[in-house]
């Protein structure tokens, strides 16, 4: 018989991949709906999935087994990643899950393997979306730490579910530096998941891409993981911002009705993230790519005063 530790951790790891998917197709919608168009229904990315998943591949013969391995590599991360952060319950603290460090490192990992892919059949888009790729996430990387490490220091802890059961009642005392940190999360957030103004989900032109460049070469099974692991990403990131500066809803006991509220609780909240995604893209055009390490030394900047105010206060 299972314990309730395995089925809160089965739950949380089929959460973030069936739940992704949708918020995609959310972005879009309210996307389609602010440019005065109608656009694809919000279910449309599963079945633009279900339609790869039927397709056959085909693979360059200068492929190597790094080509042929990094979406399952980039996919599992993410599935491990949406089960070691606080989705809906802070009683998985005790189990050695979601430390801080290991999540963003996990991250980067399939960053790295997602960079590897696309420089490995030799192609001229492939190599230069990796090397775009590598440089924005070198330079995301501190704000992104940054802006967590300050909810860690309200929690005193690196555990996730820890931060996310104990920032909450915290947050109208260091009311500021949460808004200062999560602002820079959220800069961080557009530049990890491949929106505006750091790139265009939905661009094939050749000088702009640098996520959709990387991936060009894939077609098939391959192509619909490395297209479902970029939502989980965007999901994982809506988790990490909404539980962990704005934790109210999630459960702090197991029992089927806290779990039911907490997950409906983080939808609503992953909902609003993802209108203001939406309003923003519709707002804005892509940055050139020069003008986007002065963003992200922004978030890092807008991270440590959060950071710094949160020390001398405590």
């Amino acid at each position: 018989m299972m314990t309730p530790f395995f089925i809160l951790l089965t739950l949380q790891a089929v959460l973030t991949p069936a739940l992704s998917p949708l918020f995609v197709g959310i972005i879009r919608k309210l996307k389609a709906k602010l440019q005065g168009r109608n656009g694809a229904g919000i279910f449309q990315p599963y079945r633009d999935l279900w339609k790869l998943f039927h397709k056959d591949e085909v693979i360059s013969w200068d492929a190597s087994w790094i080509f042929r391995v990094a979406p399952y590599i980039v996919f599992a991360v993410t599935v491990v990643v949406g089960a070691s952060i606080p989705l809906f319950v802070v009683s998985l603290k005790g189990y050695g899950l979601g430390d801080l460090v290991s999540v963003v490192y996990l991250l980067a990992l399939g960053t790295f393997f997602l960079a590897l892919a696309g420089m490995d059949t030799g192609g001229a888009f492939g190599g230069f979306g990796s090397s775009r790729e590598m440089t924005l996430a070198a330079l995301t990387e501190g704000g992104l730490l940054f802006a967590l490490l300050v909810a860690s220091f309200l929690a005193r802890s690196t555990n996730l579910f820890v931060i996310a059961g104990s920032v909450a009642p915290l947050f109208f005392v260091s009311f500021v530096p949460v808004l200062l940190a999560f602002s820079a999360f959220i800069i961080a957030l557009l530049s990890e998941t491949a929106r505006f103004p750091f790139d265009n989900p939905a661009t094939h032109l050749e000088l702009t891409m640098v996520h959709e460049a990387m991936i060009l070469e894939y077609s098939g099974k391959r192509l619909a993981l490395m297209e479902w692991a970029s939502a989980n990403k965007l999901f994982i990131f809506l988790a990490l911002g909404v539980n962990v500066f704005f934790p109210w809803g999630i459960a702090s006991t197991p029992t089927v009705a806290a779990v039911s509220g907490a997950i409906i609780a983080l939808l609503l909240k992953a909902l609003i993230i993802s209108a203001g995604i939406a309003v923003l893209e519709s707002s804005i055009a892509k940055f050139r790519f020069f003008r986007l390490p002065d963003l992200l030394f922004a978030s890092f900047l807008l991270s440590l005063i959060a950071l710094n105010i949160i020390i001398i206060t405590l």
